[in-house]
């Protein structure tokens, strides 16, 4: 018989969530609702994974352990619309577990020491999906739904809004996982846009422009990317080229890489 139980270990980043009242708070979030086709990341020893099945919707769990995968077989063994994949989610295709004509819910508690690659893999099956909402450090939501002028602001949030609308749900205390991490944990959704918010001619090259400008933050964009696009032309762009990037809206950050795409055709 396989052993029902299983010790978190440390490097898969396990910290398995065991609080009822926390529990209760995600699902009624989750508004689950039966037919619906669910995909839960790093299910753990199935906390959100029961409530889930018991609603009636069609679930596939993502899994990296051996053990959990096991686990989770036999536990869940008699549920019909229940299927394991035993991966890793960073490198999973998780298009194809959607019939053309659906998409996808996600949920999870996302290993901390993966979650940032993780969400960016996840944004390039963004058409696919209707929401997802997640179990991150807090740090990781603020940054994600951080606006211009905020320290916390950076590629994370750009990128991230660019995609999705992020809302943080609420926080989630150390203690109400086994073994407590040391730190704070906040719950997030994030809904893909139908379209984007800001016309984006070349992705590739926005991305390089971000990630440029945050490269020093304490470094002005005239300098951060004199590489890429000149003073002047920062300037005729409307953008003061001495401000530094944590100032420049999600828009501004779309005129300077449209910009630089114009210019290079």
């Amino acid at each position: 018989m396989t052993n029902t139980s299983h010790t978190p270990r440390k490097r898969f980043g396990q910290n398995f969530l065991h609080d009822q009242t926390v529990i209760a708070s995600i699902l009624a979030n989750l508004q689950a609702q039966s037919g619906e086709h669910w995909v839960e990341i790093g299910p753990g020893q199935g906390a959100l994974t029961l409530p889930l099945l018991q609603k009636g919707v069609v679930l596939d769990v993502v899994e990296l352990d051996r053990n959990l995968v096991a686990l989770l077989k036999h536990k869940f063994k008699d549920h019909a619309h229940f299927t394991v994949h035993s991966a890793d989610a960073l490198k999973f295709d998780f298009a194809k577990l959607a019939n053309p004509d659906e998409k996808l819910r996600v949920a999870g508690n996302l290993p901390y020491n993966i979650s940032t690659p993780l969400l960016f893999h996840l944004l390039d099956f963004s058409r696919r999906i209707q929401d997802m909402v997640f179990m991150l450090q807090k740090e990781v939501v603020d940054r994600i739904c951080a606006g211009p002028g905020s320290k916390k602001y950076g590629r994370l949030s750009i990128m991230m809004q660019y995609y999705c609308r992020c809302e943080s749900l609420f926080d989630v205390y150390p203690e109400s996982f086994d073994p407590a991490p040391q730190v704070m944990s906040a719950i997030i959704r994030l809904i893909p846009h139908a379209a984007p918010p800001v016309a984006v001619k070349d992705k590739a090259l926005f991305d390089k422009v971000v990630t440029q400008a945050f490269s020093q933050r304490r470094k002005t964009l005239r300098n951060a990317l004199h590489t890429l696009l000149s003073e002047d032309r920062i300037s005729a762009l409307g953008i003061d080229p001495t401000a530094r990037a944590e100032t420049i809206s999600l828009s501004g950050f779309a005129k300077l890489s449209n910009s630089l795409t114009e210019h290079d055709q």
